[in-house]
Protein backbone atom coordinates (compact mmCIF):
# COMPACT_ATOMS: atom_id res chain seq x y z
CA UNK A 1 0.00 0.00 0.00
CA UNK A 2 1.51 3.33 -1.04
CA UNK A 3 1.99 6.16 1.39
CA UNK A 4 -0.63 8.93 1.30
CA UNK A 5 0.22 12.08 -0.63
CA UNK A 6 1.67 14.71 1.70
CA UNK A 7 0.11 18.14 1.25
CA UNK A 8 0.95 21.56 2.64
CA UNK A 9 -1.74 24.26 2.53
CA UNK A 10 -0.79 27.94 2.37
CA UNK A 11 -3.72 30.36 2.65
CA UNK A 12 -4.22 33.39 4.87
CA UNK A 13 -7.98 32.80 5.33
CA UNK A 14 -8.42 30.43 8.33
CA UNK A 15 -11.92 29.27 7.36
CA UNK A 16 -10.84 28.41 3.81
CA UNK A 17 -7.62 26.80 5.07
CA UNK A 18 -9.51 24.65 7.59
CA UNK A 19 -12.07 23.58 4.97
CA UNK A 20 -9.31 22.51 2.58
CA UNK A 21 -7.55 20.56 5.32
CA UNK A 22 -10.79 18.85 6.33
CA UNK A 23 -11.67 17.84 2.75
CA UNK A 24 -8.17 16.62 1.94
CA UNK A 25 -7.87 14.59 5.14
CA UNK A 26 -11.30 13.04 4.62
CA UNK A 27 -10.18 11.89 1.19
CA UNK A 28 -7.00 10.17 2.29
CA UNK A 29 -4.43 12.95 1.92
CA UNK A 30 -1.87 13.61 4.65
CA UNK A 31 -1.95 17.34 5.40
CA UNK A 32 1.47 17.79 6.99
CA UNK A 33 1.23 21.56 7.40
CA UNK A 34 -1.16 24.50 7.04
CA UNK A 35 0.18 28.05 7.04
CA UNK A 36 -1.21 31.54 6.75
CA UNK A 37 1.84 33.05 5.06
CA UNK A 38 4.53 32.09 2.58
CA UNK A 39 7.49 32.71 4.84
CA UNK A 40 6.34 30.08 7.33
CA UNK A 41 5.75 27.55 4.56
CA UNK A 42 9.23 28.09 3.07
CA UNK A 43 10.86 27.65 6.49
CA UNK A 44 8.94 24.47 7.26
CA UNK A 45 9.09 22.80 3.84
CA UNK A 46 12.56 21.15 4.18
CA UNK A 47 11.41 19.26 7.26
CA UNK A 48 7.89 18.48 6.01
CA UNK A 49 8.92 17.46 2.49
CA UNK A 50 5.43 17.80 0.96
CA UNK A 51 4.51 16.19 -2.35
CA UNK A 52 2.08 18.97 -3.18
CA UNK A 53 1.79 22.55 -1.93
CA UNK A 54 -1.72 23.94 -2.37
CA UNK A 55 -1.27 27.68 -2.19
CA UNK A 56 -3.13 30.95 -2.50
CA UNK A 57 -1.71 33.64 -4.74
CA UNK A 58 -2.41 36.65 -2.51
CA UNK A 59 -0.54 36.17 0.75
CA UNK A 60 0.62 38.64 3.40
CA UNK A 61 4.30 39.57 3.05
CA UNK A 62 5.81 37.17 0.54
CA UNK A 63 3.42 36.66 -2.39
CA UNK A 64 2.30 33.28 -3.65
CA UNK A 65 4.50 33.66 -6.73
CA UNK A 66 7.56 34.50 -4.61
CA UNK A 67 6.76 31.63 -2.25
CA UNK A 68 6.36 29.18 -5.13
CA UNK A 69 9.71 30.28 -6.57
CA UNK A 70 11.44 29.77 -3.20
CA UNK A 71 9.83 26.36 -2.63
CA UNK A 72 10.81 25.06 -6.08
CA UNK A 73 14.33 26.45 -5.70
CA UNK A 74 14.67 24.65 -2.35
CA UNK A 75 13.28 21.37 -3.68
CA UNK A 76 12.71 21.03 -7.45
CA UNK A 77 10.60 17.90 -6.86
CA UNK A 78 7.90 19.79 -4.94
CA UNK A 79 4.70 20.35 -6.93
CA UNK A 80 2.96 23.66 -6.39
CA UNK A 81 -0.74 23.98 -7.21
CA UNK A 82 -1.99 27.55 -7.04
CA UNK A 83 -5.54 28.13 -5.79
CA UNK A 84 -6.54 31.75 -6.21
CA UNK A 85 -9.53 34.05 -6.58
CA UNK A 86 -7.67 35.70 -9.47
CA UNK A 87 -7.92 34.31 -12.96
CA UNK A 88 -6.01 37.18 -14.55
CA UNK A 89 -3.66 36.12 -17.33
CA UNK A 90 -0.62 37.80 -15.82
CA UNK A 91 -1.15 36.10 -12.44
CA UNK A 92 -1.47 32.66 -14.02
CA UNK A 93 1.60 33.07 -16.21
CA UNK A 94 3.67 34.52 -13.36
CA UNK A 95 2.91 31.45 -11.24
CA UNK A 96 3.70 29.00 -14.03
CA UNK A 97 6.96 30.75 -14.91
CA UNK A 98 8.33 30.22 -11.38
CA UNK A 99 7.46 26.52 -11.40
CA UNK A 100 3.80 26.07 -10.39
CA UNK A 101 2.42 22.85 -11.88
CA UNK A 102 -1.19 24.01 -11.99
CA UNK A 103 -3.60 26.84 -11.28
CA UNK A 104 -7.21 26.70 -10.10
CA UNK A 105 -9.58 29.56 -9.37
CA UNK A 106 -11.37 29.42 -6.03
CA UNK A 107 -14.75 29.11 -7.71
CA UNK A 108 -13.81 25.46 -8.41
CA UNK A 109 -15.92 22.84 -6.66
CA UNK A 110 -14.41 20.79 -3.83
CA UNK A 111 -14.34 17.70 -6.05
CA UNK A 112 -12.36 19.63 -8.69
CA UNK A 113 -9.81 20.75 -6.10
CA UNK A 114 -9.36 17.20 -4.81
CA UNK A 115 -8.95 15.88 -8.35
CA UNK A 116 -6.45 18.64 -9.12
CA UNK A 117 -4.36 17.73 -6.07
CA UNK A 118 -4.35 14.09 -7.19
CA UNK A 119 -3.33 15.01 -10.73
CA UNK A 120 -0.63 17.36 -9.47
CA UNK A 121 0.78 14.64 -7.19
CA UNK A 122 0.96 12.38 -10.26
CA UNK A 123 3.04 15.03 -12.04
CA UNK A 124 0.28 16.19 -14.38
CA UNK A 125 -0.43 19.83 -15.13
CA UNK A 126 -3.86 20.98 -13.93
CA UNK A 127 -5.62 24.22 -14.80
CA UNK A 128 -9.10 25.65 -14.49
CA UNK A 129 -11.07 25.61 -17.77
CA UNK A 130 -9.79 28.31 -20.07
CA UNK A 131 -6.42 28.65 -18.37
CA UNK A 132 -4.78 25.62 -19.97
CA UNK A 133 -5.09 27.22 -23.41
CA UNK A 134 -3.53 30.42 -22.09
CA UNK A 135 -0.50 28.59 -20.70
CA UNK A 136 -0.07 26.44 -23.81
CA UNK A 137 -0.23 29.54 -25.98
CA UNK A 138 2.47 31.22 -23.88
CA UNK A 139 4.76 28.20 -24.12
CA UNK A 140 4.32 28.18 -27.89
CA UNK A 141 5.11 31.88 -28.06
CA UNK A 142 8.27 31.42 -25.98
CA UNK A 143 9.34 28.49 -28.14
CA UNK A 144 8.71 30.49 -31.29
CA UNK A 145 10.77 33.42 -29.98
CA UNK A 146 13.72 31.28 -28.91
CA UNK A 147 16.71 31.58 -31.22
CA UNK A 148 17.58 28.53 -33.30
CA UNK A 149 20.40 26.82 -31.34
CA UNK A 150 21.97 25.71 -34.62
CA UNK A 151 22.14 29.26 -35.95
CA UNK A 152 25.56 29.77 -34.36
CA UNK A 153 27.03 26.78 -36.23
CA UNK A 154 28.19 26.62 -39.83
CA UNK A 155 26.76 23.96 -42.13
CA UNK A 156 29.98 21.99 -41.87
CA UNK A 157 29.99 22.17 -38.05
CA UNK A 158 26.39 20.93 -37.99
CA UNK A 159 27.26 18.09 -40.33
CA UNK A 160 30.19 17.03 -38.15
CA UNK A 161 28.07 17.37 -35.00
CA UNK A 162 25.58 14.86 -36.41
CA UNK A 163 28.42 12.46 -37.16
CA UNK A 164 29.92 12.90 -33.68
CA UNK A 165 26.51 12.00 -32.21
CA UNK A 166 26.78 8.54 -33.83
CA UNK A 167 30.02 7.82 -32.00
CA UNK A 168 32.30 8.22 -34.98
CA UNK A 169 35.84 9.37 -34.26
CA UNK A 170 37.39 12.50 -35.75
CA UNK A 171 39.55 10.29 -38.00
CA UNK A 172 36.51 8.38 -39.30
CA UNK A 173 34.67 11.64 -39.95
CA UNK A 174 37.69 13.01 -41.79
CA UNK A 175 37.76 9.94 -44.06
CA UNK A 176 34.04 10.28 -44.80
CA UNK A 177 34.29 13.98 -45.64
CA UNK A 178 37.67 13.65 -47.36
CA UNK A 179 39.26 16.34 -45.21
CA UNK A 180 42.19 16.29 -42.81
CA UNK A 181 41.93 14.95 -39.29
CA UNK A 182 43.07 18.36 -37.98
CA UNK A 183 40.27 20.11 -39.87
CA UNK A 184 37.65 17.92 -38.20
CA UNK A 185 39.21 18.47 -34.79
CA UNK A 186 39.14 22.22 -35.35
CA UNK A 187 35.46 22.10 -36.27
CA UNK A 188 34.69 20.06 -33.16
CA UNK A 189 36.58 22.49 -30.93
CA UNK A 190 34.79 25.45 -32.51
CA UNK A 191 31.43 23.75 -31.95
CA UNK A 192 32.26 23.01 -28.31
CA UNK A 193 33.20 26.65 -27.78
CA UNK A 194 30.10 28.04 -29.48
CA UNK A 195 27.75 25.74 -27.55
CA UNK A 196 29.70 26.21 -24.30
CA UNK A 197 30.28 22.48 -23.88
CA UNK A 198 33.40 20.66 -22.67
CA UNK A 199 33.74 17.33 -24.45
CA UNK A 200 32.27 15.01 -27.06
CA UNK A 201 30.05 13.26 -24.52
CA UNK A 202 28.31 16.56 -23.76
CA UNK A 203 28.24 17.30 -27.47
CA UNK A 204 26.44 14.02 -28.20
CA UNK A 205 23.94 14.63 -25.40
CA UNK A 206 23.28 18.12 -26.74
CA UNK A 207 22.65 16.74 -30.24
CA UNK A 208 20.18 14.17 -28.87
CA UNK A 209 18.38 16.71 -26.68
CA UNK A 210 17.94 19.07 -29.63
CA UNK A 211 16.76 16.36 -32.02
CA UNK A 212 19.64 16.64 -34.47
CA UNK A 213 21.43 13.36 -33.76
CA UNK A 214 21.64 10.96 -36.67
Amino acid sequence: MSDPVKVVIVDDHPIWRDALERDLTANGYDVVGAFGDGESAVRAAPALRPDVVLMDLALPGRSGVETAADLVAGDPSVRVLMLSSSGEDEDVLAAVKVGARGYLVKSARAAEVLDAVRRTAEGRATFSPGLAGLVLGEYRRIKRDEPDPLAVLTDRETEILRMVSTGRTARQIAETLVVSHRTVQNHIQNTLRKLQLHNKVELTRWAVDHGIAE
